[in-house]
């Protein structure tokens, strides 16, 4: 079952998107029950519970670089070996895969020393405070330890699905996520390790994952393989994966300052007990957004291959299929959410101070998160088909232009407070959702129309 490939030049567009996004999508939500058990754990330990849960938030920041470097050289490398796999360049598909590596280990490097040798400041700046630094300083060293493990695992497992092979993409989230609900209990509860075993548990399963990618991509199954001839770094490859990676950066990058700038703001006009209820509604996001990613994850292979191929007619579909799926999840998720509430919330701790503050942040944060779906479909079309800038220029606008400001001036407009800071969400969706989704709709659509047109003409011609 792992070995099956999708061909992306046969069938209908809608089986090809989910027979890898069905996968992807599993493959997101045990990602999910990955990270949701540690703070499931961490927040459910015997007295210090509740500001454990707030000191990994606090690690956020931390978590969300690490992917951005994996994002940078993974989502950067992937839809470009699409395309040229499309083309039938093998070889260069190649070179593309050995470089990212080559990039994912030195930037996996130079995270590690980096990131332990300022550890106390950054925990400072991104909100710490004397009771939840202890805590927080724990897991990120021991996190940090083991990162080039994230980014292998990570970054590299989209050359696994980009290849039409979204079951084994899944199989290596299963095997760490299985490791990491196992060893979670034992070291945090079980060795009274708490915070660090937490940590430990996701290094090593981590760790597993990168093997298990590792192994796929240099064995014989694979179609497009690593090997170390291409570990070379040529700067024109290297320019296309980072321009094209760029956004994915600036997406876990953005989201990295937009925690900070939370956290601290939180911290100024509402406390510990703010910076928690953060916690709870990053974590409440990723649940909701997880069958999104793997629909988008899915698409991009075939957005991708079929852009490369000049298939226009099979991309437009793409497009089509995916954004109407991704805008109808999103409103369906948005109401069960705000009917809801507490059921999300207790998910990750019962304290009633944290609920009585957590429901109102909710009904604000998450305003209109169908907006959200806008932003995710424009922007995995750019990604797909190699436009770089406008990709980059989305991602910087929704989050730099829009969420940052806001989340610093609207806590000041009419003493709004924390408040403020949870209505900057939903007014960047709104405007950054309808700028990214209406841009690629008036550019890449005619576009599309455009070069099929041209290539219909030229076989009528031979």
């Amino acid at each position: 079952m792992t070995s099956h490939q999708t061909d992306f030049t046969a069938a209908s567009v809608r089986r090809n998107i989910l027979e890898l996004a069905v996968p992807m999508t599993m493959a997101q939500l045990i990602n999910l029950l990955y990270n949701m058990v540690d703070r499931m754990y961490i927040g459910r330990i015997p007295e210090t519970g509740s500001i454990a849960l707030t000191s990994l938030g606090l690690c956020f920041p931390i978590i969300m670089v690490v992917s951005a470097f994996a994002n940078l050289f993974g989502t950067g490398g992937a839809p470009l070996c699409s395309i040229e796999s499309g083309r039938g360049n093998r070889e260069e598909a190649e070179r593309i895969v050995g470089t990212s590596f080559t990039m994912l280990l030195i930037c996996g490097l130079a995270l590690t020393v980096l990131g332990i040798a300022c550890i106390q400041p950054l925990l400072r700046i991104f909100g710490a405070s004397d009771a939840t630094y202890p805590f927080a300083r724990q897991y990120a060293v021991i996190y940090l330890s083991g990162n080039i493990f994230v980014m292998i695992g990570f970054g590299m497992n989209g050359f696994i699905n980009c290849q039409g092979f979204g079951r084994t993409g899944m199989m290596t989230v299963l095997l760490g996520a299985v490791t990491n609900i196992i060893l979670d209990p034992i070291f945090i509860f079980a060795l009274g390790m708490g915070v660090r075993g937490a940590a430990l548990a996701t290094v090593i399963s981590q760790a597993l994952s990168a093997l298990w990618v590792l192994k796929f991509l240099t064995g014989r199954k694979a179609t497009i393989r690593l090997k170390t001839k291409n570990f070379g770094i040529q700067r024109s490859r290297l320019h296309k994966i980072v321009a094209l990676g760029f956004s994915g950066f600036v997406m876990s990058a953005t989201n990295s300052v937009v925690q900070i700038v939370c956290n601290a703001n939180l911290q100024l006009y509402g406390g510990d007990l703010y910076v928690g209820v953060m916690t709870i509604l990053s974590s409440i996001r990723e649940i909701l957004t997880m069958p999104v990613q793997g629909l988008t994850n899915g698409a991009m292979p075939v957005l991708g291959f079929n852009y490369g191929a000049k298939a226009y007619g099979r991309v437009r579909q793409a497009i089509r299929f995916t954004s109407i799926c991704c805008i109808a999840y999103t409103f369906v998720a948005w109401i069960i959410l705000i009917s809801f509430p507490q059921v999300f919330i207790r998910i990750f701790n019962d304290s009633p101070t944290l609920i009585e503050a957590g429901i109102p942040a909710i009904e604000l944060y998450f305003f209109g998160f169908f907006m959200m779906a806008l932003q995710f479909s424009g922007q995995t079309v750019f990604q797909s088909l190699g436009k770089a800038r406008q990709a980059i220029f989305f991602s910087l606008f929704r989050k730099i232009v829009i969420v940052v400001p806001l989340t610093i001036l609207l806590p000041r407009l009419s003493n709004l407070g924390v408040d403020g800071v949870f209505l900057a969400e939903p007014i960047s969706n709104f405007v950054g959702g309808a700028a990214c989704f209406s841009t690629m709709l008036l550019t890449v659509l005619p576009e599309l129309r455009r070069r099929q047109v041209s290539s219909t003409d030229k076989t009528k011609k031979t």
